[in-house]
């Protein structure tokens, strides 16, 4: 405890109970960073600052005039800005060939343009250097079926994460990504365990044994936005060795859960 003493947070996309960016913020305020978390929800961003002590702003990400917005209360109320740690993101599944260009612009300003808004005003307000961190995803490197442009947006907001680390080193910013394998969270839908079949189908895939959770991710943020971290412009893939393997197939998922639902059937005749 401790290790973020006198830093000062932004965590955006701690606007669901629960949810990544929340755990996030909880281990950066139990770590002594003074923190301010956003998100587009203003009922629960109170709520959950009041529980953490921390202070909250409201902020869509795809709104440019938003994060710059954001950047400036922060600074304000805290003083200063050292950790920047975006959160945001929409698990979007759809077959490639229906996927609409209304939901592609929808995932392109929430996973890519979105992310450059957040790091240009993070830059702006970092006088002293700091720790820019980007939650990407493991399928920014491997294949899952139904998630095409999910996957292409974190894969290019990577790439820009090591385009900052690249430009702004010498101001002592550095600039990281975070990539999880399946978590269970409010993104894919809660208890995962309530889908018969479906953790049966991915976690032969993990080398640990077991998908992540969201405080496995907090703990590498740590680590990142310390000043212990000789790291800038990499990807830390902090999913239990699944890049190592893969994701099951589409018809491995359903092969899976239909195994699962006749095992019950079978059982309850």
């Amino acid at each position: 405890m401790g290790r973020l003493k006198d830093k000062a947070a932004i965590v955006l996309g701690a606007a669901g109970r629960d949810n990544m960016g929340q755990h996030t913020a909880r281990r950066l305020r139990q770590e002594g960073a003074d923190v301010t978390v956003a998100g587009r929800h203003p009922e629960e961003l109170e709520r959950f600052a009041t529980e953490i002590e921390a202070h909250w702003a409201v902020c869509d990400i795809t709104r440019q005039s938003d994060v710059v917005a954001l950047a400036a209360f922060a600074k304000g109320r805290m003083g200063n800005l050292d950790i920047g740690v975006n959160a945001t993101g929409w698990g979007y599944l759809s077959p490639f060939l229906e996927s609409s260009e209304a939901d592609i612009d929808k995932i392109m300003d929430l996973q890519f343009k979105g992310p450059i808004f957040f790091f240009q005003a993070l830059i702006e307000a970092m006088e002293h250097g700091g720790s820019i961190i980007q939650i990407s995803s493991a399928t920014a490197t491997i294949m899952l079926n139904n998630h095409a442009a999910y996957m292409g947006t974190k894969a290019g907001i990577d790439h820009v994460v090591r385009c900052v680390a690249h430009e702004f080193g010498d101001r002592g910013i550095r600039a990281n990504s975070i990539s999880p394998g399946l978590t269970e969270s409010p993104m894919t839908g809660g208890d995962l365990k309530a889908i018969p079949g479906l953790l049966e189908a991915f976690e032969p895939c993990y080398p640990l044994g077991r998908i992540g959770t969201s405080d496995d991710i907090a703990a590498a943020v740590v680590w990142l936005a310390s000043d212990e971290c000789f790291m800038t412009g990499q990807n830390l893939q902090v999913n239990g060795g699944l890049t190592l393997r893969r994701n099951p197939t589409g018809q491995e998922i359903q092969a899976s859960m239909q195994s699962a639902r006749e095992k019950v059937s079978a059982g309850a005749s």
